[in-house]
């Protein structure tokens, strides 16, 4: 069973695949996409629901192999420390859902500057952080504060934009720093972290 995603921007993917895996009871569904994000959340979905899956890169696209109720050649155990490593409650992620902070748009650009060089000195990091509305300018077009991200992702920081965001700011070609993302990471944040701070 074959479908085709390309171009289409997450979660559809993993909507598409969840319909199809729905209707059998054993098989395989293969998805093209073209984008690691939607690669990466295939991925999370399989380990969350143990579905086998494999990915393989073909030119400027990739093929997620997702296999239902097969045995498979995995060991069990094998999967179960992939599936445990999101089972396991992440400390927490960060949403940063504007580009300043506070209602004074100056002010508010070097609060927001100061905030996140506060965290690269202290170190009191969050596992991940996700940008999305204007928030998305600060890993696109405000270098000063890209900068500063780009230490705190060398300190193993997983970092995300939204993908509609950059879009909708025509700023795709932009990011700076950490990949594209997409509203899962937000929704599977409520289960997979012990907090979710919004800012």
């Amino acid at each position: 069973m074959l479908i085709d995603a390309r171009g289409l921007g997450c979660p559809k993917p993993v909507m598409m695949a969840e319909e199809k895996l729905s209707k059998i009871n054993e098989g395989i569904v293969t998805i093209l996409v073209d984008n690691e994000a939607s690669v990466k959340n295939l991925s999370r979905f399989a380990s969350k629901n143990s579905i086998y899956s494999e990915t393989e890169k073909v030119d400027n696209y990739w093929k997620v192999k997702l296999v239902k109720g097969y045995p498979c050649e995995i060991e069990s155990s094998e999967l179960e420390v992939k599936n445990s490593e999101f089972q396991e409650k992440k400390d927490i992620i960060l949403i940063v859902g504007t580009d300043t902070m506070g209602k004074d748009e100056e002010l508010g650009k070097v609060l927001m500057k100061g905030f996140f060089e506060t965290m690269k000195v202290t170190k009191e990091i969050p596992h991940t952080i996700f940008f999305l509305n204007a928030g998305v300018k600060l890993t696109t077009v405000e270098s000063d504060i890209v900068s500063i991200l780009k230490d705190i992702e060398t300190m193993g920081v997983e970092i995300y934009s939204c993908g509609t965001c950059l879009k909708h700011y025509n700023l795709e070609s932009e990011l700076k720093v950490g990949y594209r993302g997409t509203t899962n990471h937000i929704v599977e944040g409520i289960k997979d972290f012990r907090k979710v701070v919004w800012i």
